[in-house]
């Protein structure tokens, strides 16, 4: 690809394409030995999806949960031979899809393991991606630079998304870089200090 590596490291790449009117992150996770790659959340730019899918080897996408803004593409990539696949708890606000995400599941890209972690609060079905023996972390729209995601849509829960928080993210090493579905990167380390703030402000 002709635009420049978000994180490589000697066994992986990782692009990030922002899209769509939210401006949702799009990362591309590529084992550098094998050649396979996954898409996290079709989210929109259906056409530029596709091409850079074709480009980077992507056979699935993973979907950090249902709503719309990080979905709109799912379509055109399933049309484009390319398998989607939800948590359960999620599936139901797809258009469609082909495989459900259980939790605590090693999902295989190449020689890459990502393990995954679901965090219910922001939908029911919220799922965040490990990736095994690196510190990186994808997020969704459950943890961002200041606290956690919005829990004021339909289906949302406050106290749910600070308990899958603490009890699942916060528990990461401190050096797990957190690549969330919106905005800037930022860490655990960084994040992990602010939870009683966030639990005291209630959102």
């Amino acid at each position: 690809m002709a635009r420049p590596a978000h994180l490589e490291t000697p066994a992986f790449r990782i692009d990030k394409l922002v899209v769509g009117p939210f401006e949702n992150n799009v990362f591309v996770l590529r084992c550098k030995s094998t050649g396979e790659a996954v898409l996290i959340d079709a989210a929109n730019e259906h056409e530029l999806l596709v091409e850079v899918s074709r480009a980077t080897g992507v056979r699935r996408v993973l979907t950090t949960h249902g709503h719309w803004d990080h979905i709109q593409a799912v379509e055109a990539v399933r049309d484009a031979g390319i398998d989607v696949g939800i948590a359960a708890e999620d599936a139901s606000m797809l258009p469609s899809y082909d495989f459900v995400i259980p939790d605590d599941e090693a999902v295989p890209v190449g020689d890459l393991v990502l393990r995954t972690i679901h965090t219910p609060g922001h939908t029911a079905g919220s799922t965040c991606f490990l990736v095994e023996g690196s510190p990186v972390l994808f997020s969704g729209d459950t943890l961002f630079p200041g606290g956690p995601g919005n829990t004021s849509f339909p289906g949302g829960d406050f106290d749910r998304i600070i308990t899958s928080i603490e009890e699942r993210l916060l528990v990461l090493p401190a050096g797990v870089l957190v690549l969330p579905g919106h905005g800037l990167d930022t860490t655990i380390g960084t994040e992990r200090p602010h939870l009683p703030v966030w639990i005291e402000r209630g959102w």
